[in-house]
């Protein structure tokens, strides 16, 4: 193994020294005080309480202060060795159960929490008792390291604690702008039989009319490609309904999709696809992308100029399909899709509720980008601001 990272802070030139888990941290295993399931169910609080399993509950006081990093056990994970989350590593104010091992680094605490968290710990792993697999505390204690100088190590677990910090920040953005969106669905939209949402735009105070798809237009979808025709690769991607929304994994030619794009159903720049299958009413506006689409199982509706597309992204969003209702397998047929009812309000009041939740879709789709590319260069630096095999 490399005794030195391929990335490090400037300043810092000597080796990295092997150590033992035990040479540089405590186990406090036995100052651990329990807390039962019945006392778990009386509290309640902002202090996480931890068992093998994540998070038990939450408490009002913690054992564990800040400078702890928690080793979690996992059985279920530790008896699959094909992966590698066989541990999970935690930092901060808490509490633990018996499944937990705590440790305070006699360094920096940060450091520690990363360095374990990138480690392969797997050869540590042993059978406790029958069956169950365990990380023993005398094994544990047993991992062996790498490690620099403590102001290395504070530099680099400073530079990880804001990395995570970051990616806490945004993923807490996401959350509430995701909260706050489907508040306002409830609130923007009228609800039990009235026909006035509670909360509108100021200048608007006309009732809201009820209406069915079928008043306003028809169901479209792409013609219908077969199995035969598809690819593992080609020119034209090919969204089926379980890769609607994300990644395809089947293709079609381009001679293909010239023609059937010509020659039949296809949409325009601006409509949105919905899952008529499976989950029903899943969204995706087109933008104009090279792509095809899976007949019966994705559609978009046909309309006039009565109703505004972005709109009526958010009425699949929160209408009560008509027909589905119960059944073992969901599927929104044409005709079903037609007699559903909804509240439509003018034109120009559909544009503004359009826009306000298009601007709350972006906010998400930008604080879910920033934490997974976030996330990316955390692994990244992971991978190489720690000595290496080799």
């Amino acid at each position: 193994m490399s005794s030195t990272p391929k990335i490090r802070f400037k300043g810092f030139t000597d080796n990295w020294e092997q150590r033992k888990l035990g040479d540089v941290a405590q186990c406090l295993d036995s100052e651990r005080i329990p807390i039962n399931a019945e006392e778990r169910e009386k509290i309640s609080g902002e202090i996480p309480y931890y068992g093998a399993g994540n998070i038990q509950g939450y408490i009002n006081k913690f054992l564990f202060d800040e400078e702890l990093v928690l080793l979690l056990e996992d059985g279920d994970a530790f008896d699959d060795f094909r992966t590698k989350e066989i541990a999970q590593y935690i930092c901060g104010k808490t509490w633990v159960n018996n499944h937990a091992h705590v440790l305070r680094p006699l360094g920096n605490a940060y450091f520690l929490y990363s360095i374990l968290a990138h480690k392969d710990i797997r050869n540590w792993v042993q059978l406790a008792g029958a069956s169950r697999k365990k990380l023993v505390q005398k094994s544990m204690l047993n991992i062996e390291l790498i490690m620099p100088k403590l102001k290395e190590q504070q530099k680099i677990g400073d530079y990880f604690r804001e990395l995570d910090c970051l990616i806490t920040l945004h993923q807490q953005k996401c959350n509430d702008i995701k909260l706050l969106k489907k508040y306002m669905l409830q609130k923007m939209f009228p609800q039990n039989g009235k026909k006035v949402p509670e909360i509108r735009f100021k200048e608007y105070t006309e009732d809201w009319e009820q209406c069915k798809f079928g008043d306003l237009g028809s169901v479209a979808m792409c013609k219908r490609v077969f199995k035969e025709q598809t690819s593992f690769e080609g020119d034209i991607p090919f969204y089926k309904i379980g890769t609607f929304g994300a990644n395809p994994d089947a293709f079609i030619s381009r001679d293909l999709f010239e023609e059937y794009k010509e020659k039949f159903q296809y949409p325009s720049v601006g409509d949105i696809l919905i899952s008529a299958s499976g989950t029903i009413g899943r969204a995706v506006e087109y933008k104009g992308e090279e792509a095809y689409f899976q007949d019966s199982n994705i559609v978009w509706f046909k309309h006039d100029d009565r109703i505004d597309n972005l709109f009526l992204k958010c009425v699949y969003r929160i209408v009560k399909w008509e027909g589905i209702e119960g059944s073992t397998i969901k599927r929104l047929y044409n005709d079903n899709f037609l007699k559903t009812e909804f509240f439509i309000p003018s034109l120009e009041e559909q544009k503004k509720i359009g826009t306000y939740f298009k601007s709350l879709d972006h906010l998400i789709t930008l604080h879910q980008r920033k934490c997974t590319e976030l996330k990316e260069l955390k692994k990244y630096m992971l991978q190489n601001m720690f000595p290496q095999k080799g």
